[in-house]
């Protein structure tokens, strides 16, 4: 059966428009396949440790030659990797945080990017569909006064399209701070009909992408 590899890195637990959104596509998957494979990570709940040095060194050394610092840290990197690999579609919920993705996705990122295997002239997973959630609190869409500003689309399609060989499209809810921030209270009706929208993308998403991995 097929499966997926879902991602959150939102900090908030209730409340997350991210969250909301991936949960959306998640249950559009899971109706198609309700017998498949979902690998979760909450990166905000359970992050994972900063690539160091053993895990770096580790990439170019032979398995045999590995100090047990490296093969430690290898380990994790194993595992992550596989995870990758493994998955017919990749879903990853990415608020802004600071005009960029938060800490604990680009801890992901660092772990699993290995050049010779994830990354590299045969990326692993080549051509496995990604859908990332894009959140942010305020727009940043092409004409907006902060597009400039934008490092959450921007980077992850250089990193996940030309470094991974992924294939990458983005949902992007807007004007998440809307509801909560009195300065945004204009933009409230915008805000509804943004997640409005990121909601149906993501279940026809998820929908899509579930008959494709059945073929």
């Amino acid at each position: 059966m097929p499966t997926l590899l879902h991602l959150d890195s939102s900090a908030i637990a209730d409340g997350s428009v991210s969250r909301e959104v991936t949960a959306a596509f998640r249950a559009a998957w899971q109706a198609e396949h309700p017998d498949g494979t979902v690998v979760y990570r909450d990166l905000a709940a359970e992050p994972l440790p900063h690539l160091d040095a053993h895990g770096i060194s580790a990439g170019f050394a032979p398995a045999e030659a590995r100090s047990a610092e490296q093969a430690a840290a290898f380990e994790l990197r194993e595992e992550l990797m596989a995870e990758l690999e493994r998955a017919d579609a990749v879903l990853i919920g990415s608020p802004m945080y600071n005009f960029t993705i938060p800490s604990t996705l680009k801890a992901w990122l660092d772990q699993v990017i290995l050049v010779g295997r994830t990354a590299g002239e045969a990326p692993s997973a080549k051509g496995t569909p990604v859908t990332v959630v894009a959140a942010r609190g305020g727009s940043y869409a092409p004409g907006a006064p902060r597009e400039p500003f934008e490092f959450v689309t921007t980077y992850l399609e250089k990193v996940l399209t030309g470094m991974l060989g992924l294939e990458v499209e983005f949902i992007v809810p807007e004007f998440t701070l809307a509801g909560t921030v009195p300065a945004m209270a204009d933009f409230v009706p915008k805000a509804a009909e943004s997640k409005a929208q990121a909601l149906e993308l993501a279940a026809r998403r998820g929908k899509e992408l579930a008959a494709a991995a059945a073929v």
